[in-house]
């Protein structure tokens, strides 16, 4: 438990199944104030009716100008922003031949762009905070040099410089940036479409560690970033894959 967070707004990107749906536990268990966004509205409801102080809102993050409005509306509700989790992703396979321009641009519109604006629609709360917390979901598969899905691993390698961008203007103003990447993580989504018994005995051959990881795994390292016990740590990225090489 995070002392710190009790009581603090937290805005939340894809929170609505996986790895987001975890951190959206995570943080209401510690009694923060979430908000959280997605476009699955049956799952995302279903979450937030366990808890009394989650809300839920249904947002396209490839829309900047609603996502910037839906966190508008949730400062006007809970406060300002201490805390931002930019979680939603797409990593959808895809090979290099079969890629347009429409699907490279969707592929940073969701993965990338919106790490962005949602930074820049809670900035001034933060700085009347006089601090925050903003924590941008990578991965380590652009590392592992992982084949596949280019698009997805040159977003997830940008957000990597883009918190590095954002903790060196934002450290003044005691707004820290740090980025998670985590591995191949066991949520429902990966388990279903992607991950075979055969994948399970290669990617734990290749583990240090030899679990499995699980999303509540990449939530506790977001709320230990967000919380005060992390006050000196910006601009890092944080590898959660439990020793993969």
């Amino acid at each position: 438990m995070y002392p710190s967070l009790d009581g603090q707004h937290v805005f939340i990107t894809g929170g609505g199944s996986g790895i987001g749906a975890s951190i959206v536990e995570a943080f209401a268990i510690a009694g923060s104030l979430v908000t959280f966004i997605d476009i699955d509205i049956n799952a995302s409801k279903a979450l937030a009716n366990q808890f009394v102080n989650v809300t839920f809102e249904y947002c396209d993050i490839r829309n900047i100008e609603t996502l910037q409005s839906v966190i508008e509306r949730s400062i006007e509700t809970n406060g300002p922003i201490a805390v931002l989790v930019n979680n939603a992703a797409s990593d959808d396979r895809h090979a290099i031949e079969s890629v347009t321009q429409e699907y490279w641009d969707n592929c940073q519109n969701i993965n990338l762009r919106p790490h962005f604006f949602s930074a820049q629609a809670v900035l001034e709360g933060m700085k009347k905070l006089d601090g925050g917390s903003i924590i941008n979901l990578s991965s380590n598969s652009f590392m592992l040099k992982v084949g596949g899905m280019p698009g997805y691993l040159a977003s997830k390698a940008a957000i990597v410089g883009l918190t590095n961008a954002l903790a060196r203007d934002l450290g003044p103003h005691k707004i820290r940036v740090n980025a998670v990447l985590p591995g191949w993580i066991m949520t429902e989504k990966q388990r279903t479409l992607w991950m075979t018994p055969e994948d399970e005995k290669e990617l734990l051959a290749t583990q240090c560690l030899k679990e499995l990881i699980y999303p509540e795994e990449i939530a506790k390292l977001v709320l230990f970033l967000a919380s005060d016990q992390s006050r000196m740590i910006t601009a890092q990225s944080l590898v959660i894959d439990a020793g993969r090489a």
